[in-house]
């Protein structure tokens, strides 16, 4: 009986709980900053589909089927990946700040749910066929550069894609961190 009237006690002292002074400032302020963020994500994978689609047409890849298929798929799923953004960025500026607070919350939520699935699901798979559009392609760089320059592509693509998902998980940690942090 004495924790309950501990807790009863514990209760009964907690101050008033009053929202803070720009609270609809910060809200807005951490999803301007998600839409920012998302827009940053596209444009470095606008370019990154630009350039290989620049080497795609430079090293005449069309010319060899399964170079096309692999930079192809390289190609798609960074557009497929844009386009998730895309829908995601649609999503986030459809949500209306001025509606109560638990439909603003309900809102919120699918979206936090949509970005979970976004990243933990889709962002993987993407990333795998990224990868095997890579790795299909090695053959023909073997083929076609010295030694050196074959052992320098190996080597600085591993590091590149592991400093890249190194960054994009931080990235992800940072963004649904945020996204739970509107949701309180």
């Amino acid at each position: 009986m004495k924790n309950f009237e501990d807790i009863k006690a514990q209760w009964e002292n907690q101050g008033d709980i009053k929202p803070p002074v720009n609270g609809i400032e910060t809200i807005i302020n951490k999803t301007n900053a998600l839409k920012n963020g998302q827009r940053i994500t596209n444009s470095i994978l606008a370019v990154t589909a630009g350039l290989l689609i620049i080497f795609f047409f430079y090293v005449k890849a069309y010319l060899e089927v399964k170079a096309t298929i692999a930079l192809s798929l390289m190609i798609l799923v960074i557009f497929i990946r844009i386009a998730l953004e895309i829908i995601s960025l649609n999503t986030l500026k459809h949500i209306n700040f001025a509606e109560d607070n638990q439909r603003f919350k309900n809102r919120l939520l699918r979206y936090y749910k949509k970005r979970l699935r976004t990243h933990y699901i889709f962002t993987p798979i993407i990333l795998l066929f990224y990868i095997v559009g890579f790795v299909m392609l090695m053959p023909y760089f073997k083929m076609s550069l010295s030694k050196g320059f074959y052992t320098y592509i190996q080597i600085s693509g591993c590091v590149i894609i592991s400093v890249g998902l190194f960054l994009l998980f931080k990235v992800i940690k940072k963004e649904l961190l945020s996204i739970k942090q509107l949701m309180n």
